[in-house]
């Protein structure tokens, strides 16, 4: 036998029925193992979107000493281990003494490529030590800065001195001139470039440097935050040097094995 609702009474008892079966009845919290579950999914993407780099070779300069601080010593082989945390191989100018034996066997530890580009006059072990990981002589200290522009990607200088600041401020220049479009990055432990960045900032208020070129130096305190921001650096250029048409000769030193950044 049937029975008959009126359309209004149905409509109301239709409701109802809804409303027990609502998404509003699902509790707002997940279970406590759901929850965690879904936090440890967000960190391991998050993880993984900073593990993918844009970089396949990153050029380290940096001192054939170890420095007063412990922090420069902890810097380098920090920046080391953040390389391989990325997947990034390392090309430096070779040897095992100093800073650079240390960013060295740390990539070269964890796994990466290692190249050390070294001059033949410098290879006796006395002066430079054991070079870890692919070793490359080359004739003379201008072919080894071109082979380690070549090989790298991006360039990043630790504390160090006449040779690191040489090898630094070439890559700025030329970056400067268009020849290469590769983030170039100074590791600023406990402030060692202060100094050098305050020059630079006074030679953009003096009229040597624009403001456009003063953006090719990127600084950081720490080598995580370093390459992150290396990561998301876009060039710029003012309308002068934009224009500037270069012979292959001159670019091709600057121009990586890999091509992700030229």
């Amino acid at each position: 036998m049937s029975i008959y609702l009126p359309r209004a009474k149905a409509l109301l008892i239709y409701k109802q029925i809804l409303a027990l079966f609502s998404f509003s009845t699902i509790p707002s919290t997940l279970p406590k193992a759901d929850h965690y579950s879904l936090r440890s999914q967000r960190e391991k993407k998050r993880e993984m979107e900073e593990t993918n780099s844009r970089f396949n070779r990153i050029c380290v300069f940096c001192g054939s000493s170890s420095g007063k601080k412990a922090s420069y010593q902890e810097a380098a082989v920090e920046l080391g281990k953040e390389l391989v945390e990325r997947r990034i191989n390392l090309v430096y100018g070779g040897g095992s003494v100093g800073l650079m034996g240390l960013v060295s066997q740390a990539v070269h530890d964890g796994g990466r490529h290692v190249i050390g580009v070294i001059p033949r006059t410098l290879m006796p072990r006395e002066i430079t030590g054991e070079t870890v990981g692919e070793v490359r002589t080359v004739s003379n200290m201008h072919q080894r800065k071109a082979e380690m522009a070549r090989q790298a990607d991006a360039f990043i200088a630790l504390p160090g001195g006449y040779g690191t600041l040489e090898e630094l401020l070439e890559v700025i220049t030329w970056a400067q001139l268009g020849i290469h479009r590769k983030p170039v990055g100074l590791l600023n432990v406990d402030g060692y470039y202060n100094s050098l960045l305050s020059f630079i900032d006074q030679a953009v208020d003096e009229g040597f440097i624009s403001p456009t070129a003063r953006q090719i130096i990127v600084s950081a305190p720490t080598a995580k935050q370093l390459v992150r921001q290396l990561e998301e650096y876009v060039p710029e250029y003012d309308e002068v040097t934009s224009n500037l048409v270069w012979e292959e000769v001159d670019r091709i030193n600057y121009v990586s094995e890999s091509g992700v950044a030229t």
